[in-house]
């Protein structure tokens, strides 16, 4: 089973085919980040973003600057060697090559918006230093960082602890953090801002989809073969995290509209937080607990505009074509 321990290294007769498939795909997905072009950005920043909509970005590209290195470890430390897939260990390989792309683009972002030297020492220190962002590093070392020091997944107990990291690492900080960052930056990107930023997330977007949908068939493949693991305890545990990490981001979206962002309000950051958890409780195969829609209407259109990026549009897409079925509706 996968999460029997031990590292099967057979390929052949290949008994997961379908993250062998995943991993092919995500090699068709390949993108640079030196394809980024954030010269209009720099106008925007000097002389069109309100100073609350600084705020809002400065803070932003604070957490972009550490969140991605946090899922790199969790995929080496904790994920990799507990997984007993070669089929699946390919994909994760390829999927700890796209988050050190995601570092460098995140670094190139920090090092084009924020020229002054100490603060963007600032902005690196920010999981130490900046309250609602120390708040996410501290919540994700809670759930991804409890299985740290875990040999091996032999009980029953020891394999639902793995649940909850994988559930946290893709559907709370890959599907939730990383997503409501998503909309701040479309946000923007509806009102003609920061096209450049907009144009990179278009491809850490996607490539976050694609790290969820595999995460989601794994937790899918590890309930078929073993469904005594999802009783009543693992799945309140699952909702604790989910309504913890909700919070979270409810108190970094106080910080970041701290000043007032016209069009973006508290309120509706909530019903949208609330919406995506919904979501991702749903590719759990838990029921809803919100029953909250979709506030906002430029992240409906994004499904729409990424289609079109996805099939008419390849020199502005992937390097390599795209084939195969896109769900977009189930990363909102």
């Amino acid at each position: 089973m996968l999460l029997d321990p031990g590292f099967d290294l057979t390929l052949r007769p290949m008994k997961y085919p379908v993250f062998y498939d995943m991993y092919r795909d995500a090699i068709k997905n390949t993108w640079t980040v030196e394809e980024v072009d954030f010269s209009t950005d720099t106008v925007d920043l000097e002389s069109r973003l309100m100073p609350s909509e600084k705020h809002l970005i400065q803070r932003l590209v604070a957490f972009f600057a550490t969140g991605d290195s946090i899922v790199a470890n969790n995929l080496v430390l904790n994920l990799y060697k507990h997984i007993n897939s070669p089929e699946a260990r390919m994909y994760l390989s390829r999927q700890l090559y796209e988050e050190a792309l995601h570092v460098q683009f995140y670094l190139t972002l920090l090092d084009t918006y924020i020229p002054d030297l100490g603060e963007r020492e600032e902005a690196f220190a920010a999981i130490h230093k900046i309250p609602s962002i120390q708040r996410k590093g501290e919540f994700c070392f809670k759930w991804i960082g409890s299985i740290d020091k875990l040999d091996a997944t032999e009980t029953p107990q020891q394999r639902q602890a793995f649940l909850l990291n994988l559930i946290c690492f893709a559907g709370c900080i890959e599907g939730l953090f990383f997503f409501a960052a998503f909309a701040y930056v479309y946000f923007l990107r509806s009102k003609g801002l920061l096209n450049g930023l907009a144009s990179g997330t278009n491809w850490v977007f996607r490539d976050e989809s694609c790290h969820m949908a595999f995460a989601f068939e794994a937790i899918q493949t590890i309930r078929e073969e073993e469904p005594h693991l999802f009783d009543d305890n693992l799945e309140a545990q699952v909702l604790t995290m989910f309504k913890e990490a909700l919070e979270c981001e409810m108190q970094f979206a106080e910080d970041l509209l701290a000043g007032g962002v016209s069009g973006l309000s508290i309120k509706d950051m909530r019903t949208y937080l609330e919406f995506v958890t919904d979501q991702r409780l749903r590719n759990l195969g838990m029921a809803v607990h919100y029953g909250s829609r979709n506030p906002f209407a430029f992240m409906e259109l994004q499904d729409v505009q990424e289609l079109s990026n996805f099939f008419e549009r390849r020199v502005s897409a992937y390097q390599v074509s795209v084939t195969g079925e896109v769900a977009f509706d189930e990363a909102f």
